[in-house]
């Protein structure tokens, strides 16, 4: 069976995937799909009939298809065990998947493309303010973020200790989003420590957006 990712080189939620699926080793086929203005490739009817939500990303796996990175990252763990990226103990699972909620849900879609452009377009916000609102949700859902990885800094050098988990795979692209952004990460320190690890290792550094093939000079 092929797995295809639909994805879009600068969405945070397809860099998730990216990486959950370069950690476990899977090999997959990108789909390109633009979100840009005067493109919007998600809204045109061929991928409307894939993803009726005209989301990025989407994953089909053979005749399976889903939407909604967390859902993607759920089932590649059932799907694909053979690298897990959930700890075995069941409070340690509930923690991890609170801390990727904690990004997925409280800070990316305040901060998704989406909401943007309607600040930009119906409420008529400069560049600063919509920076400003950009960088106000950061900081909400990373002070928190920060006391949950610091309570692991004695224990490895990931997000939750000695392993690399779902909780990294949600991180890193969020922190990626806070530089691009000009976010200090100055109050942050564990964050920017785990990042700088897993940004060592190949499986982060093949999924970053920039050596996607469908970034800007990658044609």
């Amino acid at each position: 069976m092929t797995i295809r990712l639909y994805s879009y080189w600068r969405s945070t939620a397809a860099y998730r995937v990216r990486l959950a699926l370069n950690l476990k080793g899977l090999e997959y086929e990108t789909v390109p799909v633009s979100l840009l203005p005067g493109q919007s490739e998600h809204r045109r009817e061929a991928y409307r009939a894939r993803n009726p939500q005209m989301l990025i990303p989407f994953l089909e796996d053979g005749d399976f298809g889903t939407g909604q990175s967390q859902a993607i990252l759920e089932y590649l763990e059932e799907a694909y065990p053979g690298v897990s990226l959930l700890p075995e103990s069941i409070n340690e699972r509930a923690a991890v998947r609170s801390f990727c909620n904690l990004i997925c849900c409280d800070i990316h879609p305040l901060n998704n493309l989406r909401v943007l452009l309607y600040l930009q377009d119906e409420f008529k916000v400069t560049d600063e303010q919509r920076d400003h609102w950009y960088a106000n949700w950061i900081h909400e859902g990373f002070r928190a973020a920060e006391i949950a990885a610091a309570a692991h800094a004695d224990s490895g050098p990931f997000a939750f200790g000695e392993s690399v988990t779902l909780a990294d795979t949600c991180l890193v692209p969020q922190v990626y989003n806070a530089r691009r952004f000009n976010v200090s990460l100055h109050d942050y320190p564990r964050l920017v420590a785990v990042d700088a690890h897993c940004s060592s290792l190949p499986a982060f550094a093949e999924a970053i957006p920039e050596r996607q093939a469908d970034a800007p000079g990658q044609a």
